[in-house]
């Protein structure tokens, strides 16, 4: 970890110890999200009859 130095002014303990940890916590990663299949891609889907259901024209353009 890199070392910390105040350069201007006098933070007590509790303000180093806030800044300590927002900056411990911008370090950590997160892993990424992996992004959801589509329902049109789904496999079990296939072989079924398709029918328009009540509100479908409008779902279809929704992000998944």
């Amino acid at each position: 970890m890199s070392a910390i130095r105040v350069v201007q002014g006098a933070p007590d303990d509790c303000e180093l110890a806030a800044l300590v940890a927002v900056l411990s916590l911008s370090a950590v990663r997160r892993p990424e999200e992996t992004p959801r299949p589509s329902v049109w891609g789904d496999p079990a889907w296939r072989g079924r009859e398709v029918r328009a259901a009540e509100g479908a024209w409008r779902l279809s353009g929704l992000p998944h």
